[in-house]
């Protein structure tokens, strides 16, 4: 059966626009108040206190961040382990939006943490009981595994183009070695990052639900079961194509490529089941446990759990059932952003919103400072993605009609 061939190349368009100039402007913001937060401790540019030990760079920074990246697992298991080739067009970006999502989940930890410059310790200091032990060594081996999983990319650039200049001219010969050396044992061993990739994503997914299971009755009874390292796992599961439709749509746009249309419809015909087995397992646990009852309550809580699900959930539902949305970028696009919304939400609600510490005397709210940095941590992702898709073999072009695909899929492993 034919199809259209993936040939991802470095995308020839200016780095700099008016847009991109906004988005520097914004991370230099959040770089000042990284410093001070570094210079003078968290409580110069927090509103962190004793009772309020974890907010909005928990809540957004880490764990959104985490749920967000999603797509790097979803579409590796749907490419990779699935075999499902028609979508090897959107596994490199995606795999590059987990992978800058991680490390600045990472750096979001780094920074969140009093003592940051003990940050090494969870790798010596093994603690078998601890669900935020699970958490932390799993992302760190899942930021390592997405890595080496773009590595082929980084291989594929620069095999038979190193040309270092003057004296280091010697090391031409010796490095394209190393390169061809890399892609040949990556192209063999690739499948065993991969399932790695995947195993490591449900643990930690899940896993960060289990740290508010712990958090017992500080947390509002709406968002607390036992269930919910399921829930976690559901909506970042659910998450991830969306998430895969959301960054293909923008970024054609912002490099002015066309969509990918024949895939990302693909893609959203399978979001509206996933949504569904969320939306069941979420209501269903309302039910048993009789929660319902605080949504005849007028207050935050039950404001923003309605929200959550009406917006986040049931509406983008309904939209992926569409075969008019499914065909036109805008309604897609918009279905997608609900979803992510949606997730969004779910974390700052579970970590933020419901989270109620005991004797509190005051409430939280994130200062500019907080604000500065998250929205700054954004701006960097961006402008990361921005300069390695100009740069490297990330995003395919359309190219002339084949019967075989590339020589390599988009992880690297040979056909």
């Amino acid at each position: 059966m034919n199809h259209e061939s993936v040939n991802p190349v470095p995308i020839k368009h200016r780095f700099f626009t008016p847009g991109v100039i906004v988005l520097v402007i914004i991370a230099l913001n959040g770089i000042v108040f990284l410093m001070g937060r570094f210079f003078f401790g968290l409580g110069a540019v927090t509103n962190l206190n004793n009772q309020y030990p974890w907010g909005l760079w928990i809540g957004v920074d880490v764990a959104a961040g985490v749920a967000l990246a999603a797509g790097g697992f979803t579409t590796a298991a749907l490419g990779h382990v699935m075999h499902r080739e028609e979508y090897h067009a959107v596994i490199r970006p995606a795999l590059l939006t987990a992978m800058l999502g991680y490390t600045f989940v990472a750096f979001g930890v780094f920074v969140d943490i009093g003592r940051w410059y003990f940050i090494w310790h969870p790798l010596i200091m093994w603690n078998g009981n601890s669900a935020l032990f699970e958490v932390g060594i799993c992302v760190m081996i899942y930021m390592s595994v997405l890595y080496i999983e773009f590595l082929p990319i980084f291989t594929e650039r620069f095999i038979g183009k190193v040309n270092l200049p003057g004296l280091l001219s010697a090391l031409n010969k010796p490095a394209d070695q190393i390169l061809r050396f890399l892609d040949r044992g990556l192209s063999k061993t690739m499948f065993i990052f991969i399932i790695a990739g995947v195993v490591l994503s449900t643990l930690h997914q899940s896993s960060l639900g289990t740290l508010m299971v712990i958090a017992g009755p500080k947390m509002h009874p709406l968002w607390q079961t036992p269930v919910l390292p399921l829930l976690f796992l559901l909506s970042a599961v659910s998450v991830g194509f969306p998430m895969v439709i959301f960054e293909s749509l923008i970024a054609s746009r912002s490099l002015k490529l066309k969509p990918e249309m024949h895939v990302l419809s693909r893609l959203g015909s399978m979001i509206a089941p996933l949504l569904g087995i969320y939306l069941a397992f979420k209501i269903g646990d309302m039910v048993i446990r009789e929660t319902f009852v605080y949504l005849g309550e007028l207050n935050t809580a039950s404001v923003m759990f309605t929200i959550e699900i009406l917006f986040g959930v049931i509406i983008p539902l309904r939209m992926f059932l569409s075969p008019k949305v499914l065909k036109s970028p805008p309604l897609l696009f918009t279905a997608s952003a609900l979803v992510v919304f949606g997730v969004l939400l779910n974390r700052i609600n579970n970590f933020v919103v419901a989270y109620t510490p005991p004797y509190s005397t005051e409430s939280y709210f994130p200062s500019f400072g907080e604000i500065s940095v998250t929205v700054g941590f954004v701006a960097m992702l961006v402008l990361a993605y921005r300069f390695i898709v100009l740069n490297f073999p990330v995003i395919s072009l359309p190219g002339k009609q084949t019967a075989q695909p590339t020589k390599y899929s988009i992880r690297g492993v040979e056909k």
